[in-house]
């Protein structure tokens, strides 16, 4: 399979081959980053509406600037990251087509903001905004790779393998050996009833 888990929190790709729509669900990963993404988004609301509200407010101006363009790129990073996996979702329930889910409309679309740097003043920021900020790059990062992947053409996996011509030459001549050796008996109807 093209999808196997590296680490508690990133996923890893076998290099030469395509990840489909059905091998990422199949390997349970998709349940885990889909819980993963929604419980960050929660989290995340639940603390620019609370305690990072207060905290907010406490923050000299640099901080508070910075504060307020992170939890942006935060929110919108996170926004992509829910949709994307909302119309996966979809997908895999046949709600809707693996074409409709790989068209523009439900591409990443907010690479750029994703990956600019931190906002000057930014080291000043709460701890746990911080921590909110490092793990939905993570999952953007992850996500971006599924996508990425997802949408590559898939290819038969002999195809991408070193020695594929050279399976491929031993397979017929093991065919060719074979049915000469063990010819296949023919299939139709009996001529006479087994005594």
């Amino acid at each position: 399979m093209s999808v196997h888990e590296i680490t508690g929190d990133e996923i890893g790709f076998a290099e030469a081959e395509c990840v489909t729509l059905s091998e990422f669900m199949a390997s349970g990963l998709f349940q885990r980053t889909y819980g993963e993404g929604m419980r960050l988004v929660e989290e995340t609301s639940a603390y620019l509406d609370g305690d990072g509200r207060a905290a907010a407010k406490t923050l000299p101006r640099e901080a508070s600037l910075a504060y307020a363009g992170e939890s942006m790129r935060l929110t919108t990073r996170l926004m992509q990251v829910a949709s994307w996996l909302l119309v996966r979702k979809a997908v895999h329930e046949g709600e809707m087509t693996a074409e409709e889910a790989n068209s523009e409309k439900y591409r990443l679309a907010t690479k750029e903001i994703a990956r600019q740097p931190r906002f000057a003043g930014a080291d000043a920021l709460p701890q746990r905004l911080l921590e909110l900020i490092e793990r939905s790059e993570r999952l953007y990062a992850r996500v971006e790779r599924l996508d990425t992947r997802l949408r590559e053409p898939v290819a038969g996996p002999a195809l991408n393998h070193p020695l594929a011509e050279q399976m491929q030459r031993v397979e017929a001549f093991f065919r060719e050996s074979l049915s000469a050796d063990f010819p296949r008996p023919q299939f139709g109807r009996r001529t006479r009833r087994p005594e």
